[in-house]
């Protein structure tokens, strides 16, 4: 519980530093006056750091975020230097400038994240076509060489686009860094086949050949009393093919299986060290919920790492994704296609209890994912909600500086200052809401082991 608290609090308080952050700097930027800065915390007030350049720094005693003041930002106050003093194009730009730090940020971490280490879905190289003059041919590699592992660490692609990876903490880096130690090991006609230590990067052994990802699909469990019981299939059996065709991403163990229900089929799977050949009969009708076959399968995951540019791409993509889920949620809520109970909104006793989740993840596997993960969520999250056009947030005065420019007037400080403290109201209550609602659906976590594959 104690881990949980102070793991939210640091958390969130860092991450409202940053947001008030950036409205500090725009303002500054801007000639709008900062009457004080809590780096840390509500009033009242605990700590005055310094004042720096007309500035107050302080420490504060709720420890909930952090703040910035302006002069004149929620009052009438028309004097030069105060944030309604400044033009339109001033007060949106300290605005926005809160939640694109948080956009920054959770950017910083989720590269972070991709660099410390991520969950991928992983494969390994099917050689296709290995040209006499490639490095692969060099060293012995041949056509239908599926490579195992290299210097004693597992020789991974992406189960998807096939692009080479390395595992984290291996000897195995996709920047072309050679491996030493246990040579080559790859799988020759249902054969395992150790080669002699080559000198070669696993990027060099693949960059002028031909491959496919292949034994990416692995059996998680088996129904009792099914056709795969049968055939004595087992959890943990990684599917090479099905009638000698290679499952891959383009085409599938379903897919196969399924165009051959009602016949008897031969999968070829890795069991441990041992390459096996099993007939198993795929059902053309089963009982709900089972399959042809009677089995559930997953993608192999493991952790991997990324060179520095190809983190920095994947991160970015990553938070552009989370983004895009999250300002589709409230179009889906309105058009009816996603119930509020199956929105997963959270309040700050939910997301405390994730938060403690991650760093007691990351405290029993040594893996910063979690941590880094969680943390570019959240602040990707808290931009997102900050521009969302409801009053008291940066968003809702946006929406007013919109309705400014529209109409060639402002509407009066004093009452748009009311409107905004309405909708604060509205907010807390709705925040009293969620809350009640997080504890009464009780702890809510990750399975972070799993998505660890741990």
């Amino acid at each position: 519980m104690v881990l949980t608290i102070v793991s939210f609090l640091l958390l969130l308080g860092t991450l409202m530093f940053f947001h008030e952050l950036g409205h500090y700097l725009a303002a500054r930027r801007n000639g709008i006056e900062v009457e004080e800065f809590g780096v840390f915390g509500f009033p009242p007030r605990l700590i005055k750091l310094f004042t720096y350049d007309g500035t107050l720094f302080s420490i504060n005693a709720i420890p909930l975020g952090a703040f910035v003041r302006m002069k004149g930002e929620d009052a009438a106050d028309m004097s030069p230097g105060s944030f309604n003093a400044a033009s339109a194009g001033a007060r949106a730009f300290t605005l926005v400038a809160g939640p694109a730090m948080n956009f920054l940020i959770a950017i910083i971490f989720s590269v972070m994240s991709v660099l410390s280490g991520f969950p991928a879905s992983v494969a390994h190289p099917l050689l296709e076509d290995v040209p006499a003059t490639s490095a692969a041919a060099t060293v012995g590699l041949q056509t239908g060489d599926i490579l195992l592992s290299q210097g004693g660490e597992p020789l991974l692609v992406a189960a998807v686009t096939g692009e080479l990876l390395g595992a984290t903490g291996s000897s195995i880096l996709a920047d072309g860094t050679p491996a030493r130690g246990e040579g080559l090991l790859v799988l020759r006609d249902g054969e395992r086949l150790a080669l002699a230590e080559t000198g070669q990067s696993a990027a060099a052994l693949l960059a002028d050949v031909t491959y496919t990802p292949v034994l990416s699909t692995q059996i998680t469990s088996v129904v009792e009393d099914s056709p795969a019981a049968q055939s004595q299939l087992a959890p943990g059996d990684l599917v090479f093919s099905v009638n000698g065709t290679p499952v891959t991403p383009g085409n599938s163990l379903g897919r196969q299986v399924g165009a051959l229900a009602g016949s008897e089929v031969v999968l070829a799977l890795v069991r441990g060290d041992v390459w096996l050949e099993i007939p198993v009969f795929a059902r053309q009708d089963p009982p709900a919920g089972q399959g042809s076959m009677g089995i559930g399968i997953d993608g192999v995951s493991r952790m991997v790492s990324l060179p520095f540019g190809q983190a920095v791409v994947e991160g970015v993509r990553n938070i552009v994704g989370y983004v895009g889920m999250v300002v589709s949620l409230p179009v889906m809520l309105i058009a009816g296609q996603l119930a509020p109970s199956d929105a997963g909104f959270s309040g700050p006793v939910g997301i405390a209890q994730m938060v403690g989740g991650a760093v007691s993840a990351t405290v029993d596997t040594g893996f910063w994912y979690p941590i880094w993960q969680l943390a570019a969520i959240i602040s990707a999250g808290l931009a997102v909600a900050n521009l969302f056009p409801i009053p008291a947030l940066d968003g809702g005065r946006l929406l007013f500086i919109a309705f400014e420019k529209l109409r060639g007037r402002r509407l009066d400080p004093e009452k748009e200052g009311i409107i905004h403290l309405v909708g604060f109201a509205l907010l807390l209550g709705l925040m009293v809401v969620i809350t009640v609602s997080d504890i009464r659906s009780g702890p809510q976590s990750i399975d972070w082991l799993r998505i660890l594959g741990q």
